[in-house]
């Protein structure tokens, strides 16, 4: 039975263990090998090279369904990726492939709902497996260039695909078919309910595996592409003012700069023509020029150049 509390760096590993066996699935995918003797929590995590607080942040979400982690800065993304790396090495290539075994072992051969039944958890097994492999193929490499400072430009977490919902629905289905509908002999009857057992774990490691990539990964790469997209607004507003102080361009008039606020504020040519009290034909006449003469050709250029030169305040600008 567990015992439900919020486990700290000081408490004993041992004891953590001792009152929460199910933990021991995810030591390994930290990367913590057993002998760790009376150490506590944060020896044996520094010990493993594993971030402390990161590895209590998804036990204690595992065992008490609680944390808050949306602005959780001290979340390790390193540590979670190496973390959701090994978790999947061990699903794929442990994991499915033994409850496989154990099903096959506990149905007759000649037995045509059972093997009805494998057959629906060979389905499962693929599309959980096609899950992973994107996340291994797409967004685990995405993540480690967003920590190595360099992300794909045509990617986001938001164009992260989840599919737990599904495969977990499949799971259910799974146990209730095996419950209600498959028929044994006294001889196999143990060996299935064993393999229900299995399966029933199977589901609970299957729920956390989806919570801690929902609560807990997810948040963190949204930060982490939040910073980097504000590094590229300094990087490029630092730019702008080398460029404005070596080169002296030709002066922008008053109302090319009036024309510029407006295009920062999103207003199509139409409405700066009404608000300025001019021709659409002179707005765009004026963009011309205010493109010949900065060598700018974007929106996001001309703010970055509005918030340099002070024409806007940059606390009003949505990045």
């Amino acid at each position: 039975m567990k015992n439900l509390k919020m486990y700290e760096p000081d408490d004993k590993m041992i004891t953590l263990i001792k009152d929460n066996y199910s933990v021991l699935q995810a030591l390994g995918s930290f990367g913590i090998n057993l002998g760790f003797g009376d150490k506590t929590v944060n020896e044996t995590c520094e010990m493993n090279g594993v971030d402390t607080y990161t590895f209590l942040a998804v036990v204690n979400l595992q065992l008490n369904n609680v944390g808050n982690f949306e602005d959780d800065e001290k979340i390790s993304v390193p540590t979670l990726l190496r973390y959701l790396k090994a978790s999947h090495t061990y699903y794929l290539d442990f994991q499915l492939p033994f409850i496989r075994r154990e099903l096959a072992e506990s149905i007759d051969e000649n037995d045509t709902m059972g093997q009805l039944i494998l057959k629906f958890y060979d389905d499962y097994a693929h599309e959980v497996q096609r899950h992973m492999k994107y996340e291994e193929k797409t967004l685990f490499p995405y993540v480690q260039s967003l920590i190595e400072g360099s992300p794909a430009s045509n990617y986001t977490v938001e164009t992260f695909s989840k599919h737990h919902e599904q495969t977990d629905k499949k799971l259910r289905e799974l146990k209730l078919m095996i419950i209600k509908y498959l028929p044994t002999n006294a001889k196999r009857n143990n060996l299935l309910t064993a393999t229900l057992y299995d399966i029933y774990n199977n589901e609970e490691w299957l729920r956390h595996h989806a919570d801690v990539e929902d609560f807990i990964f997810t948040p963190a790469i949204r930060r982490m592409e939040r910073r980097h997209k504000q590094n590229d607004v300094t990087n490029n507003l630092t730019t702008m003012i080398r460029k404005s102080d070596t080169e002296q361009a030709e002066p922008i008039s008053e109302r090319e700069k009036d024309v510029i606020i407006g295009v920062v504020q999103g207003l199509q040519n139409k409405e700066i023509a009404d608000k300025l009290c001019i021709s659409v034909n002179t707005v765009i006449t004026h963009r011309r020029n205010i493109a010949r003469k900065l060598q700018i050709h974007s929106p996001s250029g001309l703010t970055i150049y509005a918030i340099v030169n002070g024409l806007v305040d940059i606390s009003s600008v949505k990045l």
